[in-house]
């Protein structure tokens, strides 16, 4: 089955008819099309088959070069049947069940070695340094991984570590891009670990090469494991057919698209925004106007002066940095939403809506409901409640976790998302809340602030801790009500004196009690963006009297956080950490 025939199997559960999906076949290549969709599907390769569309489809803008896109395709094709054999002559076999680690920042090694793997229907685990130890071992215990691709030799010299302690006993094969030395060698070799370079396997590979052995849509394609902010992390099973509909769904969206110092140079760049932003009300979307080329013209060719789109997600956007974007850039930026369970998005803005502050209507690859949420006041007659997604493009559980998987996916196959959504009168969706109060920084690290809470309550002079953070910054800050019986002594050790409420309002006492909390934090193993980085102290305790607590004694969060706002916001607008 040629690349072709594959995805037009695809495209009646991707939500693509008969016509709309033959205006894009027509226009790839027939090289492109004669390839084996192993070649090219993955999680890695969506952006880059969605581009390569859009680049070449024709346009009153003049495309690029088809000969040079389809050189690099073709050769990207060879490169990853090549490493796939002799990951194959390795002891790999070609099926979705054999797992394949791949350990390395993001490089066109990665993508080739991603390839490899389905080209023989093998499914990948990512890895990445931020899961730590522990994590890394439950995945690689828990995926059976025999084989995995590095970068660096640090990194592989961390995998051997757990090797060397016992505790990833299956793990037999290191392969690394970069050159590593004899003594790291050798040190495998006492522990029976093999280690070859990418070139050396690749050469394993000419010399054994076999024909493809291409994935179906229901094959798992790739393992994306969360960052686990409580107990272990999780498995998303995301199958080829998942991958498919949900890049499809997008290529069906895009395809409705028919330094400053001085005064005057600020007063002008503000003008040219405003400007540019009355045209994107009216859904004038250029770059070529009169103050593209006065103003903006440096941007466009700081970023290769080629943009025709950009996607913003995983994390939201503020709006006034969302707008500001779209004038400047002067090409089209659509917000996404979905999550790693729904493979990548569920709904996206759709062209010619530049309005901000939503993440727009539903992919045609996804339906999307708001259920009740009776504790939190959020009603689905109301146009409020937990967002749940359906559809070809929702993951098929988590690995070896039948428990969990029954947690996110109910009976009908719904995807309980934990995300609180707003229905708008235009059809577009807007998140509003968390269901569990687990969050991302701006910066895509997950938080959970009670886990964070419990720890920084063993310190001596806190009685009570609010953890705070925000989707648009980058860092934590608390509210800390202090022990009053304890607080005014262990002050006195530290040179401040005075009574509780001055105490409280002391900022030498505040910096020390954030020391203090820093010090247990770093002692519980909390990671650098979990830590607290200001605190405000309150001297008044969370009780049910004053609405800061619900009769169980837990923390009313919305009410703690609307509480002290003002504070919050005081702590925010300082400089950054």
């Amino acid at each position: 089955m040629h690349f072709q025939e594959w995805l037009r199997s695809l495209r009646s559960n991707a939500g693509l008819g008969g016509p709309d999906s033959e205006n894009l076949w027509g226009l790839l290549p027939a090289p492109l099309c004669s390839l084996s969709p192993s070649s090219l599907l993955g999680i890695g390769a969506v952006a880059s088959l969605t581009a390569y569309w859009l680049a070449t489809r024709p346009r009153p803008i003049c495309p690029p070069c088809d000969l040079q896109a389809q050189s690099v395709a073709v050769n990207v094709s060879e490169r990853a049947q090549v490493l796939g054999s002799g990951l194959l002559a390795k002891g790999c076999r070609p099926n979705p069940q054999q797992f394949v680690g791949i350990f390395a920042q993001n490089r066109p090694e990665w993508i080739i070695s991603e390839l490899a793997c389905y080209t023989y229907s093998m499914a990948v685990v990512p890895l990445y340094e931020t899961l730590g130890l522990e994590a890394m071992v439950h995945i690689l215990t828990l995926a059976e991984i025999s084989l995995v691709i590095c970068d660096r030799e640090e990194k592989a010299a961390a995998l051997l570590e757990n090797k060397e302690a016992g505790v990833t006993p299956k793990l037999s094969c290191l392969v690394l891009f970069n050159d590593f030395s004899d003594a790291f060698a050798e040190r495998a070799k006492n522990c029976e670990v093999e280690v070859l370079k990418l070139e050396q396997l690749m050469d394993l590979g000419r010399q054994n090469l076999k024909d493809p052995v291409p994935p179906q849509p229901q094959d798992l394609a790739v393992v994306c494991f969360t960052s686990g902010t409580t107990g272990k992390p999780k498995g998303a099973m995301i199958t080829h057919g998942n991958i498919a509909s949900n890049t499809s769904s997008v290529i069906k969206i895009l395809e409705i698209l028919g330094s400053v110092t001085s005064p005057f140079r600020r007063a002008l760049l503000h003008f040219a925004v405003r400007r540019k932003q009355a045209e994107l009300s009216s859904g004038i979307v250029r770059n070529n106007s009169l103050w593209d080329q006065l103003v903006f013209n440096k941007i466009h060719a700081s970023l290769g002066g080629n943009v025709r789109f950009a996607l913003t997600a995983s994390a939201p956007i503020s709006p006034t940095v969302l707008s500001f974007l779209r004038a400047t850039m002067g090409c089209l930026i659509f917000e996404g939403y979905g999550q790693t369970e729904c493979t990548a998005g569920c709904t996206f803005s759709m062209p010619g809506d530049w309005t901000a502050g939503h993440v727009g209507p539903p992919l045609p690859c996804a339906k999307v409901k708001l259920i009740d949420i009776p504790d939190m006041n959020y009603y689905a007659k109301n146009g409020e409640g937990e967002i749940c997604i359906k559809g070809p493009s929702v993951f098929r559980g988590y690995l070896k976790d039948p428990e969990r998987t029954a947690e996110a996916l109910d009976s009908d196959g719904w995807l309980h998302s934990g995300d609180v959504g707003q229905w708008l009168p235009n059809g577009t969706l807007r998140i509003i809340d968390r269901k569990k109060h687990i969050f991302k920084l701006s910066q895509g690290e997950y938080i959970a602030p009670e886990k964070i809470e419990n720890v920084y309550i063993r310190c001596v002079p806190v009685l009570q801790v609010f953890v705070h953070g925000d989707s648009l910054q980058s860092h934590l800050i608390g509210i800390v009500v202090p022990d009053p019986e304890v607080l005014v002594s262990w002050a006195k050790d530290r040179g401040c004196v005075g009574s509780y409420e001055e105490l409280c309002q002391n900022p030498d006492l505040r910096n020390a009690v954030l020391e203090d909390m820093k010090a247990v934090g770093k002692e519980a193993g909390l990671k650098s963006f979990e830590q607290v980085k200001d605190l405000y102290l309150h001297p008044e305790t969370f009780s049910i009297a004053n609405g800061l607590l619900t009769p169980t004694l837990k923390s009313r969060r919305v009410d703690i956080r609307r509480t002290f706002q003002e504070q919050i916001s005081s702590m925010y607008s300082k400089t950054p950490f």
